[in-house]
């Protein structure tokens, strides 16, 4: 393997220097099941920050339908929970950092996180405002999907089967988007200072490549995320959580980033 471009505490890589893409491993296809089970163990030894964590994800997922069914109506809150997949992602940031203190051998702390992300907020900026720009379209895409329907909601069985089908053809096509751009991303953006552009590439090559583990994947982030919805977004306080360690762990086992400098604080 080629050298480190960065040694001795300098300060930035060479970047004429680095791969336009880093490297991935291949996966079987029952690599994620393992990844479920490093984050569970990540969630037992941090349950504290873990729930206090998902309890925030709860509460901002209530307020979000408590705006829909104030100001629009049962389609409404459908299309805006919905649009949680575009901004799990990032709500996940500070589940990495987690993962990272802990496998470092430290006990995670807020100021950890916040410190150890200081130096990739930018990049991390510019992926968030990516993800808010898909995120619109979509909403967009879907107030279309909702015109076709009741204003009200209705109560109509097949109405909402219809209006199920429908959004989730075409929101299928965002989330898939979603998935290929920060399956890997996010958690390489906090782990190694590299850019945006980088870290996006690299999560579609590896996806890409993993064709059946990401399939199984995201199988389990759907099955984990509906129990989450299923149980009136109480179980999103342990499911997301659980869900970012374990992307970390995907993160850890299938992409190769040696050659980008650690990520570290200043």
């Amino acid at each position: 393997m080629a050298e480190n471009p960065v040694e001795n505490g300098a300060e930035s890589a060479d970047t004429s220097a680095l791969p336009f893409v880093a490297p991935c491993r291949p996966l079987r296809a029952t690599a994620p099941l393992g990844w479920i089970r490093k984050g569970w163990a990540d969630f037992r030894r941090t349950p504290l920050q873990s729930l206090t964590y998902g309890i925030v994800i709860v509460l901002l997922s209530w307020l979000v339908t408590g705006i829909g069914l104030q100001v629009g109506s049962y389609w409404a809150v459908l299309i805006l929970l919905s649009g949680f997949v575009f901004v799990a992602p990032v709500l996940a940031i500070g589940l990495y950092s987690v993962s990272r203190q802990l496998e470092r051998g430290l006990t995670p702390t807020i100021y950890r996180c916040v410190e150890e992300q200081g130096k990739s907020f930018g990049n991390l900026m510019v992926f968030a405002l990516a993800l808010l720009v898909l995120f619109l379209i979509w909403a967009r895409a879907g107030s279309m999907v909702h015109v076709f329907f009741p204003a009200g909601g209705g109560t109509d069985v097949r109405q909402l089967a219809m209006f199920l089908a429908i959004g989730s053809a075409v929101g299928s096509i965002f989330a898939l988007l979603t998935f290929l751009f920060s399956a890997f991303s996010l958690p390489m953006i906090c782990d190694r200072e590299v850019d945006a552009v980088t870290a996006v590439v690299t999560s579609v090559n590896a996806v890409l490549r993993n064709k059946p583990a990401m399939m199984v994947w995201v199988m389990l982030i759907v099955v984990l995320t509906g129990i989450g919805f299923a149980t009136a977004l109480i179980g999103l306080a342990v499911t997301i959580p659980l869900l970012g360690y374990a992307t970390w762990h995907g993160y850890r086992e299938t992409i190769d980033a040696g050659a980008w400098p650690e990520n570290t604080p200043d």
